[in-house]
């Protein structure tokens, strides 16, 4: 009886497993609205920014953030939006890191998503949302945010 008991128990959890992860799937496609460039509208003086996101594969966005101060590139930021085993993630890959941040998606809609990495020293929370044309990103942490605003291209 016991071997049936978990045998049952280990069914039932492949199977919630794998529901969820296609759900995650099914989430990810709710973002084709990201994919494209996107100029950002509230850069200081003499800088400017833009994004680009593309859909690289079913489980897989990438994101290019590029900051310039006058025609010198000063930033230049890799994201990706990824499908791993235990959910869907928000990858920055910026100077100054050792490596990649991962940020767990923990909501996702048709009007945006926001990831979370607690531990990590700033930021802490990403939030994308999306108005028609426009977009905003904002990062947050420790008492403080900021938006970047972003016009599609």
């Amino acid at each position: 009886m016991k071997k049936i008991l978990l045998l049952l128990t280990i069914i039932f959890l492949f199977i919630i497993n794998k529901s969820t992860s296609q759900q995650t799937i099914t989430d990810l496609d709710k973002l084709s609205w990201l994919q494209g460039n996107w100029k950002r509208t509230n850069a200081k003086a003499g800088r400017s920014g833009s994004e680009h996101w593309e859909k690289i594969s079913a489980k897989e966005w990438k994101g290019t953030g590029i900051t310039m101060k006058g025609i010198d590139t000063s930033v230049v930021e890799k994201m990706r939006l990824t499908l791993k085993d235990d959910g869907l993630y928000f990858v920055a890959d910026v100077p100054g890191n050792n490596g990649s941040v991962f940020f767990k998606v923990t909501q996702l809609d048709e009007k945006g998503f926001t990831c979370e990495n607690p531990v990590h020293d700033f930021p802490k929370k990403i939030e994308y949302s999306i108005t028609g044309k426009l977009l905003k990103a904002t990062i947050s942490g420790n008492g403080k945010s900021i938006d970047y605003l972003f016009e599609k291209q």
